[in-house]
């Protein structure tokens, strides 16, 4: 394991992936648990990884791999299958046709649910929501960094693709797309 500040050091956006190789569960289980995973219990719900105001958590996370599209529940860590088809390279598509995107071995979406946070903070709850997704993408680079992988940000892409490609609720706004690979 590497410490905090060499993985902050070796930080950077990877676009290039290999192809060849997959990951075992444990890698992806270790990168979604640090976006969104529970580190703690208290009064009755678990404390997440990345901080949220007023503990609202108005984020879902998805992930999309050869085998399909899953939805991340936090509370039990288990991916809940959603698809088995491989939509990653129309993820690509919705991503402005960035190939990379495809290319990853994972790709998790993040996405805002911003009445979660809007109903007790007001207009300023979408900076609150904001800010969230920030920490989630954050911890998944640094872990990503520490597991060896390579990882990218994306923000441009075509929302409403990306809500019809994943079946999300009219509530669920796609955020981030964040690509993650052995980079090379």
């Amino acid at each position: 394991m590497i410490s905090v500040e060499e993985a902050i050091e070796k930080r950077r956006s990877r676009r290039k992936f290999a192809s060849d190789r997959d990951f075992v569960l444990e890698q992806i289980s270790q990168l979604i648990w640090a976006a969104q995973g529970v580190t703690a219990r208290q009064a009755g719900y678990g404390l997440r990884a990345a901080p949220s105001a007023g503990a609202f958590y108005p984020m879902e996370l998805y992930l999309l791999s050869k085998d399909g599209m899953f939805h991340y529940l936090p509370d039990s860590h288990e991916l809940e299958t959603k698809e088995t088809t491989d939509l990653r390279k129309e993820l690509a598509a919705a991503a402005l046709y960035q190939d990379f995107v495809a290319q990853a071995t994972i790709d998790i979406i993040i996405c805002a649910v911003y009445q979660r946070m809007t109903g007790k903070y007001g207009k300023r709850g979408v900076r609150y929501v904001d800010m969230e997704a920030g920490h989630i993408a954050q911890n998944i680079h640094l872990q990503a960094v520490a597991m060896g992988l390579g990882s990218v940000p994306v923000g441009a892409f075509d929302d409403e693709r990306v809500k019809r490609l994943l079946s999300l609720p009219d509530t669920y706004e796609p955020i981030y797309i964040i690509p993650v690979g052995c980079a090379v």
